[in-house]
């Protein structure tokens, strides 16, 4: 069902979006990677023409605005999207009395208006064919929040909310909408959190990324998302959420 179409990845360079890539290779989709580190993204795309895909590298950072509008002509020159995967995000933890606002703005940034950029460059397009799907990987954190979390919890939080109203507005001209809210994932979210004795300890004994936890792979997510995409016109999977069994909240 994808052949022929072009599915944009934002945050593809690891973790769920790579892994999304990956399962992409040999579908016959054109798929566009996007992200900050080029080094990765080149070394995905030569996996996955080893698979047999037909990947084309767009670096971004898509809390750039002026940057994400210059890739949203280029893909509007080379025929439009059909699905964005909205994948990009960071997550820092602290609590909210230490004030770290620049980490606040970062996460805003690339949570969600980074998204809301990505949003902005294809839909229109979608609306003139009357046909595409948005795919917004927001977090479980959007319905349960957590210590130290408060600005991550928002963030996704908000792109929830964008994701619902979105599937609202745009069901009347053929576009789909799907939310994903992934629970614990072992992707370098965690790993980017042991330095900082003034983050909730997430890694240790009883947090949702311990050891002795068996928690969701990237592949995981990455399983659900080609589900999702690969439905019928008319099935509109609106909303996902994947916690590792053992995850309580």
């Amino acid at each position: 069902m994808l052949q022929g179409k072009r599915v944009w990845i934002t945050g593809a360079s690891s973790g769920i979006g790579a892994a999304t890539a990956l399962m992409l290779a040999s579908t016959g989709a054109e798929v566009v990677l996007s992200a900050r580190r080029e080094n990765l993204l080149d070394d995905l795309a030569e996996a996955m023409k080893a698979a047999g895909g037909h990947p084309v590298i767009k670096p971004v950072d898509v809390s750039d605005r002026e940057a994400m509008d210059e890739l949203g002509r280029e893909l509007k020159a080379m025929g439009g999207v059909d699905v964005l995967i909205n994948n990009a995000g960071v997550m820092t933890l602290s609590p909210m009395h230490i004030a770290r606002v620049d980490e606040w703005d970062r996460m805003i940034d690339i949570n969600l208006k980074g998204a809301l950029y990505a949003i902005a460059a294809v839909l229109p397009g979608m609306k003139e064919r009357k046909n595409g799907h948005i795919v917004n990987l927001s977090s479980v954190a959007a319905k349960v929040t957590f210590a130290s979390a408060a600005v991550f919890c928002a963030s996704k939080a908000a792109l929830r909310a964008v994701s619902d109203t979105l599937r609202k507005e745009a069901l009347h001209y053929g576009v789909r909408v799907t939310d994903i809210q992934p629970g614990a994932v072992n992707t370098e979210l965690p790993k980017s959190l042991r330095q900082d004795p003034l983050r909730m300890d997430v890694t240790s004994k009883g947090g949702v990324w311990a050891p002795d936890r068996e928690i969701l792979r990237p592949d995981d997510i990455a399983s659900a998302i080609m589900f999702v995409i690969n439905q019928p016109d008319h099935v509109d999977v609106s909303e996902v959420t994947i916690r590792p069994r053992m995850q309580e909240h």
